[in-house]
């Protein structure tokens, strides 16, 4: 197994944790009730890449359906705004043969969480703080929530290394059991909000 698949096999808790090797932490970022965090390698010039296709062993079907062969909602909504992201950021997608400078890889969880919300004076509210209901005691009680969060995590893989180059996570709290349409494009859309580093981030974090 190469470095590139043991990356993205890892469980969506690890990745949110962050990558150990070669990868710093950035700032971390809301937009919209979305928490989106990225790593990325400092050694990479990510202006260099001008070129991109989906990683060849992209496993569709991210919600978990029996079907293959074809992609689910989530799968082509993804798909979508992660291509206009990018085209709107120059680069120009190719075929995977045709030797890109990344390939761009994903993955989608939608998983049970629990928030304990504080009582008086300040209350509390589930996830990230807003928009979805107050949840405080006049008294100083408390109380916790259980509620759907999905997790998107998109990786940048650097073609010529086989190397992972980047990874936005991305999460938010649901309304349903799956991810909507709405809340599909507003999550990728705050992760490739983080894309590509700054130099300003670069130096940030030295």
């Amino acid at each position: 197994m190469n470095r590139i698949t043991r990356f993205l096999a890892r469980p969506a808790a690890l990745a949110v944790m962050g990558l150990a090797l070669a990868l710093g932490a950035t700032s971390c970022a809301t937009s919209a009730n979305v928490a989106a965090t990225s790593d990325f390698d400092h050694a990479v010039n990510f202006r260099a890449y001008k070129t991109w296709a989906w990683y060849p062993k992209q496993a569709n079907d991210t919600e978990g359906g029996p079907a293959r062969g074809y992609e689910s909602f989530t799968d082509q909504r993804i798909r979508d705004a992660v291509t206009k992201d990018l085209t709107a950021k120059g680069l120009t997608e190719v075929a995977n043969n045709a030797s890109p400078d990344v390939y761009v890889a994903y993955s989608v969880r939608v998983e049970n969480k629990q928030q304990i919300a504080g009582g008086y004076p300040y209350g509390g509210y589930p996830y990230y703080g807003y928009g979805y209901g107050f949840g405080g005691y006049p008294y100083g009680g408390a109380r916790a929530y259980n509620y759907k969060a999905g997790t998107v995590i998109i990786d940048i893989v650097d073609a010529k290394r086989k190397e992972l180059a980047w990874r936005g996570t991305g999460q938010a709290q649901l309304d349903n059991n799956s991810i909507s349409e709405e809340e599909t494009y507003r999550i990728v859309n705050t992760v490739m909000g983080n894309y590509p580093p700054t130099d300003q981030r670069r130096q940030a974090i030295r």
